[in-house]
């Protein structure tokens, strides 16, 4: 079997994983285990807490003493059996700690299944610039293909989901045992520092960079809303009667997928973007694709309205990646070359990590100030208004950076630099 498909099966497999459960996880413990929205937010938020902490210490870990393709799996293994006791998760205690347990080893996972197939690539004399990108892709497929699975199966609305990601993680662990060996650099002398971003924190006294990295935390706090509870807020319409029997409800992850598939479309309009608007008009675009993400949520229901659900799963396309891989393209240009990795760890830990906390925690408070709750249950919720909320927002951040955040763009200096 040739190092390419080898490499794409591992590719789809990583984000079967994360998305057997990562959609529809939140929707079950709202119907199904009855937690509260903040107690959802809290759950959803240890991906940030996973993201400031592991990532580094596991890149220390396989530049120095561990084959990256073997800490990978053991990783994935440990992650599966996180997954398993998640799924006989009943209180919000369990839950937490299976959940956190799980991401503080799968999401060092992403960064790693990058690093192996850098590796593996060049160990056969692959090109990395043209052959890893149609390779990644197949990642984003096998996200896709997860959420349908989970879908089609009725396991969004039981802990099946979390068995199936567990499986995958369990296969997925095994098999990367027979990737090419990834053996540490040991030559390498990163510091602790350098290995966590924070060599690069000096960037905080040049007034442009700290005003990108406050913005960056400050949307990063946006990224994962609409996964958290959106197969909630679709499946509140099974409780109207001209709504119940919808496709939006029937199959809510399904209609959710769609957002990650205009993602894989809006990545290749990045070039075209940058070059002739810039960055910060890129950014800025990003911001305001946010406000009408939530904003069609509000209006949007899985009737006539379908529509607005259905446009605002395509702009969740330009409003992920026009902030992600921009924000990071911009990271690169902007900084020397001797700290550009550290520098790329701390916009991961300021959208990711520190952002991704207060996303999680703020939004949970903000869905319980709009919820009655009786005896332990939900009551009812004004999810229009808990989605203008967030709309207004991201209105708020996109006017502010547009004030505050100076950045002239020369086109030419732009073009030459993608040419060059």
């Amino acid at each position: 079997m040739s190092i390419k498909i080898r490499l794409i099966i591992m590719n789809f497999l990583q984000f079967f994983v994360w998305g057997s459960w990562l959609i529809s996880l939140g929707g079950y413990m709202g119907r199904e285990l009855h937690f509260e929205g903040g107690e959802i937010g809290a759950i959803f938020a240890t991906m940030g807490i996973a993201s400031l902490i592991m990532p580094g210490i596991t890149g220390i870990i396989a530049d120095k003493w561990f084959n990256a393709e073997r800490l990978y799996g053991v990783c994935h293994l440990i992650g599966g059996a996180a997954l398993l006791y998640a799924s006989t998760a009943s209180d919000y205690n369990q839950m937490y700690l299976a959940m956190l347990l799980n991401l503080l080893v799968y999401m060092p996972t992403l960064s790693l299944a990058n690093t192996v197939s850098y590796s593996a690539l060049e160990r056969y004399n692959c090109d990395l610039i043209k052959d890893f990108p149609p390779i990644r892709v197949w990642g984003t497929i096998g996200f896709i293909c997860a959420m349908w699975a989970v879908d089609l199966t009725g396991f969004k609305n039981s802990s099946a989901q979390l068995y199936v990601g567990a499986v995958t993680a369990f296969i997925l662990g095994i098999y990367s045992f027979s990737l090419p060996p990834c053996k540490p650099t040991k030559s390498e002398k990163k510091s602790l520092l350098s290995a966590f971003g924070l060599d690069a924190l000096f960037l905080f006294k040049k007034k442009k960079m700290a005003i990108f990295f406050v913005f960056s935390m400050l949307l990063g706090a946006a990224l994962q809303i609409t996964n958290t509870y959106g197969d909630l807020f679709l499946g509140s319409f099974a409780e109207i009667p001209e709504f119940a029997d919808s496709f939006g409800v029937q199959h809510s992850v399904i209609l959710l997928s769609i957002s990650q598939m205009s993602e894989t479309l809006f990545i290749l309009a990045i070039p075209f973007f940058l070059r002739h608007f810039g960055i910060k008009q890129v950014m800025l675009i990003s911001m305001f694709a946010w406000v009408f993400r939530f904003g069609l949520f509000a209006y949007g229901d899985p009737g006539q309205g379908i529509w607005m659900l259905i446009l605002s799963m395509i702009v969740y396309g330009m409003a992920f990646d026009f902030f992600n891989i921009s924000g990071s393209l911009f990271v690169e240009q902007e900084t020397n070359s001797s700290i550009r990795a550290s520098a790329q760890g701390l916009f991961f830990m300021m959208t990711n990590g520190l952002g991704a906390i207060m996303g999680g925690y703020a939004s949970g408070a903000i869905v319980d100030f709009f919820s009655v709750y009786a005896d332990g249950k939900l009551v009812s919720r004004e999810w229009p208004d808990i989605w203008l909320i967030f709309a207004a927002y991201a209105l708020l951040i996109g006017v502010l950076f547009a004030f505050v955040f100076k950045y002239k763009h020369v086109a030419e200096k732009v073009k030459n630099e993608q040419h060059g």
